[in-house]
This record gives structure tokens, sequence and C-alpha cells, in this order.
């Protein structure tokens, strides 16, 4: 399963980020960022302990990554159009994509935003099961 960098939600994500969303709230430029928090968001859906995934498969990597790029707030502004593009990144580089409404995908982005934090593993599993609706195989052929 491939994996997201600190450079790469740079290059990637967030430049497609701030050029494709950014509305009427510009997103920050990338060095603005809290210290540390992306980093912890990039690398806890990946965490082993005992040599055991915590979280084993892809759409639950995948939903922890949008969970805590959202809640975790590790830039200034733009942090649910961020997590959004990471996500879809995410998943092409792993051979998925969603197919979704945009209202629908923007509502449930805000959703997750305003969940309350001691609901966190529901959540997680509302995003799990949203992407797993919605998610199909990449039919490019990159």
């Amino acid at each position: 399963m491939k994996t997201l960098t600190v450079k790469e939600v740079e290059y990637i994500a967030f430049r497609l980020a701030r050029e494709h969303l950014s509305f009427d709230e510009p997103i920050p430029d990338f060095s603005t960022r809290f210290p540390n928090i992306l980093e912890s968001c990039l690398l806890t859906p990946f965490q082993r302990v005992y040599g055991r995934s915590l979280y084993p498969s892809l759409s639950l990597r995948a939903s922890m990554l949008f969970y805590l790029l959202i809640k975790n707030h590790p830039f200034l502004n733009g942090n649910k159009r961020i997590a959004l593009t990471t996500l879809l990144v995410f998943l092409r580089l792993n051979g998925k994509w969603i197919t979704v409404d945009t209202k629908k995908l923007y509502n449930f982005t805000v959703w997750v935003a305003q969940s309350p934090a001691e609901l966190k593993d529901q959540v997680v599993s509302g995003i799990e099961q949203f992407i797993k609706t919605y998610w199909q195989n990449r039919k490019d052929s990159d």
C-alpha cells in the first residue's frame, strides 16, 4: 500500500486544493502549517503495534487520514479542502477513486468537521462506509 509524505502533500494535495478549491477563503502558504501535526496525521494510519497494523485496510487507513487531517487542523485554513484533496490523491495512488456528487461530498466533509470528538470511532466508521460506498477501481493506466 502506498503512503503519502509531507512533500507529496505539499506538492500535490496542498497545491491542488489551493489552486482549485480556494473559494472566498484563501489557503495560506504551506510554511505556515503547525509543526508536526501534518506528520502525525500522515503516520497515524500506518501505525503498528506488536507487528500488527492498527488500521489494516486501505479503506480504514484512508478514513483515518481524512478524519485526522480535518480534525487535527494541521493548517491555518483550508483543512477540509486539503483533507479532501489528500484523500483523493491517496486513493488514486492505491488504485481507487470516489465517484460521488460534489454536493454530497462537500456535505459529508462538513459533517466530519462538525462531528464531536468523543464520537471519533463512530465517525471514522462512517467515513469508511462512505468511502466504500462510492469508491471504485481506477480506470486509467498510471
